[in-house]
């Protein structure tokens, strides 16, 4: 397949690096990452200002934007390419629970919902065992082709950070949860004024069997579909109930 990969830790992150490693052993590569690390980012497009395309010594191509930015660039004609499918990836740090809501990573991954094949983003819970997590990533390609999930659904997947022989194998997920972060932390800029660091993120609240937390807590990749329809379909009759009583 052609392939467009994209992150948000950045175009000379160490695992991008790795994962085009592995995946250019089957398919055809196209790498657009942001210029910086854009952690965080979640699904923000850039609309106040156009777009730089910057070619790398390494054949990559930096973007001055955010990951949804690459995706959005490579999809829509911004290179000369027609990608089959997108892999984002792959992250140095986890993406489980709530974290898919600011992932730049996940957002990459989601904004190649439109392709062909269902986008693929991948995590490492952990900063060491890349290549593990890139062999990982190109084990769960093999078949991909023949995926059939609801329309513009992706995959979020996880990896714990150990050596690939050690992982015990691969687990559907659902999705966990947090609680609130951390409270801000209160700083003074070199002015004098007033201003705040995002605290911590929370710690784990539901990480109970089934949920993307308990598997990689228990050495497995966690695999989890996941779809942009947002909406909350167990509240709808609860909402009806309610309008009917005020209007």
């Amino acid at each position: 397949m052609q392939l467009l990969i994209s992150n948000d830790d950045g175009v000379h992150a160490e695992g991008l690096s790795h994962l085009v490693q592995q995946l250019t052993k089957d398919h055809q590569v196209t790498v657009i990452a942001p210029d910086r690390d854009l952690s965080g980012a979640s699904n923000s497009l850039t609309l106040s200002r156009p777009v730089r395309v910057i070619p790398q010594e390494n054949g990559f191509f930096g973007i001055d934007g955010t990951p949804a930015d690459c995706v959005h660039l490579g999809i829509n004609g911004a290179l000369d390419i027609t990608p089959d499918m997108v892999v984002s990836g792959i992250n140095h740090g986890a993406n489980l629970g709530d974290d898919v809501l600011y992932s730049g990573t996940v957002a990459a991954a989601m904004e190649g919902r439109y392709l062909a094949h269902h986008a693929m983003a991948v995590s490492l819970v952990g900063k060491v065992h890349f290549t593990a997590a890139a062999k990982v990533a190109r084990q769960l390609m093999t078949g991909i082709q023949n995926l059939d999930l609801p329309p513009r659904c992706i995959i979020n997947v996880n990896v714990p950070d150990l050596p690939y022989d050690q992982i015990k194998g691969i687990k559907v997920t659902r999705l966990g949860s947090r609680e609130i972060g951390a409270s801000a932390i209160d700083a003074k800029d070199p002015r004098g004024h007033q201003c705040f660091w995002i605290g911590p993120v929370g710690k784990v609240k539901d990480a109970s069997e089934g949920t993307d937390f308990h598997a990689i807590e228990h050495g497995y990749v966690s695999v989890t579909p996941l779809s942009p329809d947002m909406a909350c379909h167990g509240a709808f009759d609860t909402v009806t109930h309610w309008l009917r009583g005020t209007f």
